[in-house]
């Protein structure tokens, strides 16, 4: 059988997370919560089942959770969006992801992604017969050279994804980036795929610049967001996609065949749980406090953070004490101090090493305070 992904392998994620339930290693590679999500949540949720709501929901999402969610950027963005025609509630941002490049992207098209890159954007890409064309971000900065970047578009590029903030590397997109990426899609038919799922996850004080404030770019974006990330449900798999009546027509097209609608009691509790505008509140704080603690858990260490802008990861860099292949020495922390860690080279297409390592920090005090112990155990 000829195989439409032949350089697909597992991913990353299974492969550490097996090696690390085989070691009994405490998981800091995969992004997920390990602490519990609100109860209110988990009531409204029981409520909807209780309610009757248990059959499918509407193709596009539940309404009310729709008109929740227009409220919300209104008054966050200060952008009116119409919950009728331009909201999808999707089964997590990964198929919204994948609906998206299936249903706008064709055979012969070329996609831009910028490196490092979550894993889910090019093999959605190769699916449809077109091709990535990959942009390289370099440590420390991971920065955007637009000029350079522009060099790259030609009559055959389709699709331009960026991600803010960034998985893997923590860093953000500012105003300036935005009005950059603007002037280069002026007067092209290009659309810009903007993963945008950890926009409540930014730190010191910066804001969170999304595509849909910026008008050039809205008319031609399409934005994707995670409640999994907002409110710890990974596992719910809910997310949204945000974009033009045009676009999200033809997103629609797909996705009533890919999924149809998504899980029904969940959509209308969290309907419920965002009447409260307060839910969103302290993300920000919350998070940056797990970061900042758990660089001062690793002060001693030789190992040299890059600081988190936003997300739940932080890159940390051994370059100073070996010269270990990363996926190596990401290994040997497990088997030998019993920490799992994601290199940061699987998120290159060329598996480009810069001796980096991505940690999730989205766990409870005491998680991060037990792998720490484990880790210091190699300054010792």
């Amino acid at each position: 059988m000829t195989s439409k992904l032949p350089q697909t392998a597992t991913s990353i994620f299974s492969t550490m997370s097996a090696l690390a339930q085989k070691h009994h290693a405490i998981n800091l590679g995969q992004g997920f919560p390990d602490f519990d999500i609100d109860q209110k949540l988990i009531s409204y949720v029981t409520q909807a089942m209780q309610e009757g709501h248990n059959q499918y929901a509407p193709m596009p999402g539940n309404l009310a959770l729709r008109e929740s969610l227009s409220r919300k950027i209104i008054t966050r963005y200060q952008v009116a969006i119409d919950p009728n025609i331009e909201i999808t509630i999707t089964a997590g941002a990964t198929q919204a992801i994948f609906t998206i490049i299936q249903a706008l992207v064709h055979a012969g098209d070329e996609v831009l992604v910028m490196e490092p890159a979550y894993d889910c954007y090019i093999p959605a890409i190769l699916l449809c017969g077109a091709l990535p064309v990959c942009y390289r971000m370099e440590a420390p900065d991971f920065k955007v050279d637009w000029k350079a970047l522009s060099k790259l578009i030609n009559r055959h590029t389709r699709m331009i994804i960026i991600n803010t903030p960034h998985n893997p590397t923590g860093t953000i997109l500012r105003d300036e980036d935005m009005r950059a990426l603007s002037n280069i899609v002026q007067n092209t038919d290009i659309i810009i795929l903007s993963d945008e799922v950890y926009e409540h996850i930014i730190f010191d004080g910066q804001l969170h610049h999304t595509i849909i404030q910026y008008p050039e770019l809205k008319k031609r974006g399409v934005a994707v967001f995670s409640f999994g990330k907002t409110f710890h449900t990974t596992g719910w798999k809910l997310g949204y996609i945000v974009a033009p009546e045009v676009i999200s027509q033809e997103i629609r097209k797909v996705h009533q065949y890919n999924v149809f609608s998504v899980n029904s009691s969940m959509q209308q509790g969290l309907a419920y749980y965002l009447t409260d505008k307060g839910v969103y509140e302290g993300l920000e704080k919350f998070y940056q406090d797990k970061r900042d603690f758990l660089n001062k858990l690793l002060t001693t260490m030789v190992w040299n953070p890059i600081l988190s802008q936003g997300t739940y990861f932080q890159l940390y860099s051994y370059a100073d004490i070996s010269h270990e292949a990363d996926i190596d020495y990401a290994q040997q922390l497990v088997i030998k101090y019993g920490v799992t860690t994601i290199p940061l080279s699987v998120f290159y297409t060329n598996n480009w090493d810069q001796k980096l390592l991505r940690i999730c920090f989205a766990k409870k005090s005491q998680t991060l305070i037990d792998a720490a112990e484990k880790l210091l155990a190699m300054a010792r």
